[in-house]
Order: C-alpha cells, then sequence, then structure tokens
C-alpha cells in the first residue's frame, strides 16, 4: 500500500501561489491537490483552470490533483484536462450521469475519482467502484478550509476499503481531505485511508518537508485495511 500526502493549494499564499507550489513540491510530498468551487455546490469560489496551468508551468513534475466541486462537473472536465490535471475528482452528488464521466475522464488519460461528503453514505459510490480509481471521503463540510476533522466519516473509509476488497481491489486509493493534521490523519489511517490531503497544517509549518515526512510515517504505522 501507498501512503501519500497532498498539500491543498486552496491554504497557500494568493500573493505568492508560485512560490508556494514550488514550496509544496519541495516537501516530498506526492501530488499538489487544487480545489475548484464553483460557489454553487459548495458557499465557495476558488480557482479555474489557470490555477492548475500554472502549477504544471512552475512544478512540471508535480502531479495535479484536481478536485471539482461543481453541481455539474461535466461541463468542465475538457478545460481542467487541457490545463493539466492528472487526476480528476468529482462528486457523487453531482448533477450529471457519474458512469458516463468517469469513462469520459478515463478516455482523455487522466485518472478518474469520486468524492463523497459527510452526510452522503458510503453505499453510494459502491456502484462506481470498478469505474473510478480512487474515492476521497470529505471529513469536513465541503467548502472552507481550516475546519475541525469530523470523526464519525470513519467508518465510511472502512466500509469503503472493504467492498474494493471483495472486488479484488485490495490497493485501491481511499482519501481524505478536511482537517488532516498529526492527530487525524493516523485516524484515518486507522480507518482504512492511504491518502491525506492537508491544507492548513502543511502550509503553516515553516519545515513543510519535516512535516509532511512526519504525517507519511504516522499514517502508515497507524494504517489498518
Amino acid at each position: 500500500m501507498q501512503f501519500q500526502i497532498l498539500p491543498s493549494l486552496l491554504a497557500a499564499d494568493f500573493g505568492h501561489l508560485a512560490d508556494d507550489i514550488v514550496r509544496a513540491e519541495a516537501s516530498g510530498a506526492e501530488a499538489l491537490h487544487l480545489d475548484i468551487m464553483d460557489a454553487h455546490f459548495v458557499p465557495n469560489l476558488s480557482f479555474g483552470p489557470d490555477v492548475v496551468a500554472l502549477s504544471r508551468k512552475v512544478a512540471p513534475n508535480f502531479y495535479r490533483h484536481v478536485h471539482l466541486m461543481m453541481t455539474r462537473p461535466d461541463l468542465y472536465l475538457e478545460p481542467f484536462a487541457k490545463a493539466g490535471a492528472q487526476t480528476i475528482q468529482i462528486h457523487v452528488e453531482a448533477d450529471c450521469d457519474i458512469h458516463a464521466e468517469l469513462a469520459r475522464i478515463q478516455a482523455m488519460g487522466i485518472r478518474p475519482a469520486l468524492v463523497l461528503n459527510p452526510e452522503t453514505a458510503a453505499e453510494m459510490v459502491f456502484p462506481y467502484l470498478g469505474e473510478c480509481d480512487e474515492v476521497l471521503v470529505m471529513t469536513v463540510h465541503p467548502g472552507y478550509g481550516g475546519q475541525k476533522f469530523i470523526a464519525d466519516c470513519c467508518p465510511k473509509i472502512t466500509a469503503i476499503r472493504a467492498q474494493a476488497a471483495k472486488l479484488g481491489r485490495p490497493d485501491f486509493d481511499v482519501m481524505v481531505d478536511g482537517g488532516i493534521n498529526g492527530e487525524t490523519g493516523p485516524q484515518a489511517a486507522a480507518a482504512g485511508a492511504n491518502q491525506f490531503v492537508a491544507g492548513s497544517y502543511l502550509f503553516k509549518q515553516v519545515d513543510m518537508g519535516a512535516a509532511v515526512q512526519a504525517l507519511r510515517a504516522s499514517c502508515a504505522a497507524a494504517y489498518v485495511g
């Protein structure tokens, strides 16, 4: 099982965005997580394809992981693909044909992934586990960074991990995002998560590299799959 840490660009200094992208890459994190918010599906606006393109320009070898918090992600897949997204996550609650859009993402040569909100039952993603490479369990209500981890979401991580194993995919990636730090990351790992998005916690560190290394190690030690 691979354990991955993804700094969330939402927590970066937007006055020095390129510098913070480079800083995140230099930390040794596996990928950059880019949250795209439409002010409809979630109560906030973030950024668009140009920031994904900036990430590709200033850190071309830093994997770009794009989370579309959008009511209609199907209308924006191509722009984000052209900007350089390498994984695209869409919400199971989105207003589109999930089967069709996962297939479109894969056809573009991009890794397809699903997301579910804290209120959404794990079973809602079960019909799609054979069509995506990863599921993100939101452990806060999406829209704003710096929120408190919702521990009640952990059983969903375990349920998704178990269902993927039943389908013959024991190494299926289960990600968590929301309130992840040195304490909550291992909690999620103990439930079965192996990918961890952290925003405020990482970007506030003087030594992001040390924080990434410590978080990865503590999560790997706590993992129960």
